[in-house]
């Protein structure tokens, strides 16, 4: 079995693990949109911002409700710019 044959049956492997992460994370996000409304926003303990939105739509796949957030550290930028987070009125 070839290196790229062996790492594709990993990843099948975990995909109902992963599907089922998306899934959950998909019913939390429509949970935070229906407490807070389609662009209300909050800051986690880590100072990362996140605003929920309505998507501009993506491949195959249109989620109703989605989210964007500030970047982690590590990670080159974030969906919701530093700038509108500030704009918002957080610290970052």
């Amino acid at each position: 079995m070839t290196p790229a044959i062996q790492r594709f049956i990993e990843l099948e492997r975990k995909k109902s693990e992963v599907k089922k992460y998306f899934d959950e994370l998909q019913a939390a996000v429509e949970a935070v949109s229906k407490e807070i409304g389609i662009n209300g926003h909050f800051q986690d303990d880590q100072g990362i911002v996140y605003q929920i939105v309505i998507p501009k739509g993506k491949f195959v796949y249109f989620e109703p409700v989605s989210y964007v957030r500030t970047k982690r550290a590590g990670e080159e930028r974030g969906d919701l710019s530093v700038s509108k987070a500030k704009e918002l009125g957080y610290d970052i």
